[in-house]
């Protein structure tokens, strides 16, 4: 008996290549963010009309999500990690000066005092104070290398972190991510000095001004006045801080300079927000020092500088993610993405 054969076989139908493959919620969300990183916003404060709302559930989950409790503890570590070898460079500088210009520094120094816990501060000056004793050449380029080079590694850091924000990769070469980050942290320092010598400045000027004002009221007044603007000088070099970190930080592919940003302000204002409050805890909780001795300055210093880091990254979310939704919304309206789909974080 011959065998019947089929007129035809059944085709069955190709598997999907990975360029036919239907787009998911993951292609989408790459999509939104390679948007952030070619096509930045000129500025951050109108929203591009997504609301407010919308962009705080969005930080908040990104906020979890990108894990940055933890990663603003290993900044606060580098932070204290570049302190010593920077006071080790400073205190040998002055050291070789006059004795006024050591207490030039001193009084720099005190006007950390507004924001940094007094056991804190006790713990650097006495640093200083032992180090600027015995003061060499060989001590400043040690203390200055070391300096740069510690504080650099936490700017990588910051880097690393960025990124994460932004959900781009390091595309840098390595010399020039380190090198940048060296330039950067250089950059920073200069600016952190200029804000305590505008704060020096402007009390030196005041008292300088009352001394040769007889009546009272006006020589307060001016006094007054003189503090406010130069509080003033340093609340805008702590922005242009911000500003810097936020610029050279993240490897996007087009960046744009922004001077005053939404994160910028939420991340300052909480910061001496949050140095206050933890003043005031250690004001009507002093107990650490009877339950961790002399350890008890380090872990005060240690937390008040994840409480920085913690501010820093935060900004830096709350900006991303401003950017992320007006993406989404832009490429929405642009028909790129289905509107159906969630909002990405």
């Amino acid at each position: 008996m011959s065998e019947i054969l089929p007129a035809h076989r059944a085709e069955l139908p190709e598997a999907p290549t990975a360029e036919q493959a239907p787009p998911t919620s993951e292609t989408y969300t790459q999509r939104v963010w390679q948007f952030v990183s070619t096509s930045p916003l000129h500025s951050l404060w109108n929203l591009d009309g997504v609301p407010a709302a919308t962009v705080a559930r969005r930080t908040l989950k990104s906020f979890n999500d990108d894990n940055l409790l933890s990663r603003a503890a290993e900044l606060g570590y580098y932070f204290l990690f570049a302190l010593f070898p920077t006071l080790i460079s400073a205190s040998a500088i002055f050291g070789l000066f006059a004795r006024s210009a050591s207490d030039i520094y001193v009084k720099l120094l005190n006007y950390l005092a507004l924001v940094v816990p007094r056991d804190a501060l006790g713990l650097v000056m006495n640093t200083f104070t032992q180090t600027t004793q015995h003061s060499t050449g060989g001590k400043i380029t040690f203390g200055f290398a070391a300096a740069i080079w510690s504080a650099s590694v936490g700017f990588t850091a910051i880097q690393d972190t960025l990124n994460t924000v932004y959900k781009v990769k390091e595309t840098r070469p390595y010399w020039m991510a380190r090198g940048g980050a060296i330039l950067v942290t250089i950059l920073l320092a200069a600016i952190i000095l200029a804000t305590l010598g505008a704060l020096l400045g402007g009390t030196l000027l005041a008292h300088l001004v009352r001394a040769h004002i007889a009546h009272p009221r006006i020589g307060f007044a001016c006094a007054l006045a003189i503090h406010l603007v130069f509080d003033a000088v340093g609340l805008a070099l702590n922005l242009l801080a911000f500003a810097t970190i936020y610029y050279f930080g993240p490897a996007l592919e087009k960046k744009v300079w922004r001077y005053l940003t939404p994160g910028a302000a939420i991340g300052i204002v909480g910061w001496i927000a949050s140095s206050l409050a933890l003043r005031v805890y250690l004001h009507y909780f002093n107990s650490y020092s009877l339950t961790y001795g002399s350890l008890g300055a380090v872990i005060i210093l240690l937390t008040w500088f994840y409480i920085t880091g913690l501010m820093l990254l935060l900004g830096a979310e709350i900006n991303s993610e401003i950017e992320a939704a007006a993406a989404e919304r832009r490429l929405k309206d642009a028909g790129e993405i289905p509107r159906s789909m969630k909002p990405t974080a």
